[in-house]
């Protein structure tokens, strides 16, 4: 369940100990003030608790730290031997003042930075005020297209015990950097075949863009990327990718960790998981909503290993309503692995979305585990406004 790392880092000089894990929530609604801020005194009632307990209906996620201090930009997080808890996030001059390692101001949606935290992932911040970029530009000024500053988007890492291997979105393609000391990173290089195109001759099995009722048309008509995810294990990476849109999947790519990227393929099982066929009544709000929660768009894959299964977080997008200027609605996910295998069949938790009901928050997707000491804990956002940390409880 709780996937133990070890390595000396070569520049850092510290050890990775604890892993991830992808969690989930059955919450309804929390109510308007603090009152749904539940703080666990006892820690009995959350040890050892897995998302194998949740599926199962024995387990809930409660609120355990209101405001961690991280921005809204989705993180990603790890805990050091020496107890210091890292978040690779994206974050810019809008959310956090953030600028690039040539010191000008980074623009939305904003590139890779670090976050820490000394207090056990109670509250994080920067070694530095402003932010700075993780990854340094080729040359001043960083130039957008080679470095990737304004949009190195939902950064996703795993350890394979040697090495950090990170990925982000950038124009809807998944790029892959690699590090062993998680603050200097390998230059990008993007996952073959994921992007947006303008030509169907392009697509795969369910990566076709379609209509949308209340989303303006473009002129890309294939989609395999957007916000990524990441598992290694053993000799394998696998990157994991939005496909299509109206209706939404979820597939992934596969290579071997001695080849780059350009030369994954996609998974023989794409698409892993299919989002609602119909966008359904534009009126729906609300629990009415449900089951459209993810019609135009699946992503952000948090992927861990529970047992024999694979357990999977993930974002959801129904879309915009009647009128609105962009997309309004979002949930977050839960789907596990039906014969322990990440390139094979996989099923929805029939009680999705979770947490909250649709139309949530942009940033309740973005989910972050991390499992502590045989507890659980789930970095997330429930308003849009603050990001929290939740932790997985016995019912």
């Amino acid at each position: 369940m709780i996937k133990k790392f070890a390595f000396i880092a070569s520049f850092a000089l510290l050890t990775l100990l604890v892993s991830k894990t992808i969690f989930v929530v059955s919450l309804t609604p929390p109510p308007a003030g603090p009152t749904h801020l539940l703080k666990i005194q006892d820690p009995a009632t959350r040890a050892n608790l897995t998302l194998a307990d949740f599926w199962d209906g024995n387990a809930r996620f409660v609120v355990d730290v209101e405001n961690t201090s991280l921005p809204m930009g989705e993180s990603e997080t790890l805990i050091m031997q020496n107890g210091e808890w890292w978040s690779w996030l994206h974050a810019s001059d809008r959310s956090a003042g953030t600028v690039d390692q040539c010191g000008d101001p980074v623009e939305f949606p904003g590139c890779t930075v670090i976050y820490k935290s000394k207090d056990g992932g109670l509250t994080f911040q920067t070694d530095t005020d402003p932010p700075v970029c993780t990854f340094a530009c080729q040359q001043c000024p960083c130039d957008a297209p080679v470095d990737h500053t304004p949009q190195q988007q939902y950064p996703r890492v795993a350890y394979d015990g040697e090495k950090l291997w990170l990925v982000y979105e950038f124009l809807g393609r998944s790029m892959l950097r690699t590090s062993f000391d998680g603050i200097n990173f390998s230059p990008p290089q993007r996952v073959e075949h994921t992007g947006l195109w303008s030509s169907e001759e392009w697509c795969g099995p369910n990566e076709k863009i379609n209509a949308h009722p209340f989303a303006i048309i473009n002129t890309e008509q294939c989609l395999a990327g957007g916000p990524p995810g990441i598992f290694v294990e053993g000799e394998l990476v696998y990157i994991f990718v939005g496909l299509g849109q109206s209706p939404g999947g979820l597939g992934c790519f596969v290579g071997h960790k001695n080849l780059p990227p350009s030369k994954y393929k996609r998974c023989q099982n794409n698409p892993l998981l299919l989002g609602a066929s119909s966008y359904g009544d534009g009126e729906l709000r609300g629990a009415g909503a449900n089951a459209y929660w993810d019609f135009r768009m699946l992503s952000s894959a948090d992927v861990t290993k529970v047992g024999n299964e694979y357990y999977m977080l993930f974002e959801g997008i129904r879309g915009p309503g009647p009128g609105d200027p962009g997309d309004t609605q979002f949930g977050l996910g839960l789907a596990r692995t039906v014969e322990g295998k990440i390139d094979g069949r996989w099923e929805m938790y029939p009680g999705n979305p979770i947490l909250v009901d649709v139309p949530a928050n942009i940033g309740i997707g973005h989910a972050d585990l991390v499992v502590h000491e045989g507890q659980t804990y789930l970095f997330t956002s429930l308003d849009g406004v603050i990001r929290s940390r939740l932790v997985l409880i016995q019912n």
